[in-house]
């Protein structure tokens, strides 16, 4: 077996640490924005979902780099691994340049042409945070594309220690820069930029040691090889183009939710932090599929990529089943915390009650399984189920369900479990199949 379950071991915990830590200290950073005041979160949070379409982007070419590393180290072919590696970092850097560039000088007609006309103060605040954070773009893609080859290389503990770090520093000089030196957004914009920052440098210093199975040492030439990054971008622009337009579903999906009552948004802002945690071990399980996939692809053995994903996906299944039962029966004295309305709080009860049940029986089939299928080289087809069934299901049937019926902010929920629906019996039906298993054959 390519990986006893020692590997898969020191895979997936560093992972499920470095997502947890990830929601955590993301929720601590919000709570420190809004000591400055609504204005300030609000400018943060509208900033935010651009700079997640932006990071999707490069965690979808990181992806593509990762995969492509993973099928030489399955050939026992490390030199053009470490190669790929040095196509991905290079090729990704001028991608993420030429966005941060863009960003920075038309920031001001972004965001009205993103959000339209907002309250003066919202949009000074969102115009601060936009323009330094922009200047972070290019070391967070170094640092997702490096971290997507540690991975890949099976060493997540580097990966989690770097980003318990960058998190750390984050929160460090947030505090200082915010509530010490009272420059509000542009501090917390700072902080994020000084972290991110810091974590490219350290990791890509460690790409360079040679006794890394992938390492770029040797490997620095500042020419495009058009054949590494062409292999790529085949895994990298479709999956970027599913991140993309998954995120711009969910902008559109929050004006819908607008229009249920300053409740319901409360309702919903809270049961999708819940709702990261009840799937939180089934993503750190994707991460390291897509990675162990990957080399059994490369390896020629679809066997075994067929067995890791049977192996990982009843795991990720355990997983999400024990964290559900706790939000089941706990949800009630978990939504304490944030001091909801009643009203607020007995809906947030029952989506998140809902979501519970639902992700124990179909997130994973819906995320985990096209993992594998995108390890082999199978991205164009899960990318049109992926876009079709968000479209159709989440965002068209919500607006329909909400319009027809009188669910309110559940109808936006029980659309996304249809989604799960369509996506785990049109993956299953491709995964039970082998025309996914030739696509790396015909690619060479």
């Amino acid at each position: 077996m390519l990986y006893s379950d020692k590997d898969l071991k020191k895979l997936i915990l560093p992972l499920v640490l470095e997502q947890l830590l990830a929601i955590l200290v993301g929720m601590i950073d919000m709570v420190m924005v809004s000591g400055v005041g609504e204005a300030a979160v609000s400018g943060v949070s509208l900033v935010d979902n651009i700079n997640i379409l932006v990071i999707n982007i490069s965690a979808a070419m990181a992806t593509g780099g990762a995969v492509v590393a993973g099928h030489f180290l399955g050939q026992k072919n490390p030199e053009n691994a470490g190669k790929a590696a040095w196509q991905l970092i290079l090729c990704s850097s001028v991608v993420a340049a030429v966005i941060s560039f863009f960003l920075v000088i038309w920031h001001k007609p972004v965001l009205h042409l993103v959000f339209g006309q907002v309250d003066a103060d919202v949009m000074r605040n969102a115009i601060t945070y936009l323009t330094i954070t922009a200047v972070a773009i290019i070391p967070i893609t170094i640092y997702n594309s490096c971290a997507a080859l540690f991975r890949a290389m099976n060493q997540t503990k580097i990966t989690m220690w770097i980003s318990i770090m960058m998190n750390v520093v984050n929160v460090i000089i947030n505090a200082i820069l915010i509530y010490g030196m009272k420059m509000g957004v542009a501090g917390a914009a700072i902080a994020t930029a000084i972290a991110r920052t810091l974590a490219a440098v350290i990791i890509l210093y460690m790409m360079f040691d040679p006794n890394k199975v992938i390492n770029i040492k040797g490997k620095i030439i500042w020419k495009i090889d058009t054949q590494l990054i062409k292999r790529i971008l085949y895994i990298g622009i479709p999956n970027g183009l599913e991140n993309s337009l998954f995120q711009l579903g969910k902008i559109l999906l929050l004006s819908l939710i607008s229009t249920f009552g300053t409740f319901a948004i409360a309702a919903n802002a809270v049961c999708n932090i819940l709702a990261g945690f009840n799937v939180l071990p089934g993503m750190a399980i994707n991460l390291a599929l897509l990675s162990v996939a990957a080399v059994c692809v490369g390896a020629g053995d679809y066997d075994q990529a067929r067995y890791y994903t049977r192996k990982m996906l009843k795991l990720a299944i355990v997983c999400t089943a024990v964290i559900s039962s706790v939000l089941i029966l706990f949800t009630p004295w978990i939504l304490k915390i944030y001091n909801l309305s009643p009203e607020t709080e007995i809906l947030a009860t029952k989506v998140i009650r809902y979501h519970a049940v639902m992700a124990v029986f179909l997130w994973m089939p819906s995320f985990t399984i096209p993992n594998t299928l995108r390890a082999a080289g199978d991205v164009v087809w899960t990318m049109v189920i992926a876009i079709g069934s968000m479209w159709t299901f989440r965002i068209i049937t919500s607006y329909l369900l909400s319009a027809y019926t009188d669910l309110g902010l559940m109808s936006v929920w029980i659309a996304m479990t249809l989604d799960w629906v369509f996506r785990a019996i049109c993956y299953g039906y491709r995964y039970r199949g082998h025309k996914w298993e030739h696509y790396v054959i015909s690619e060479k």
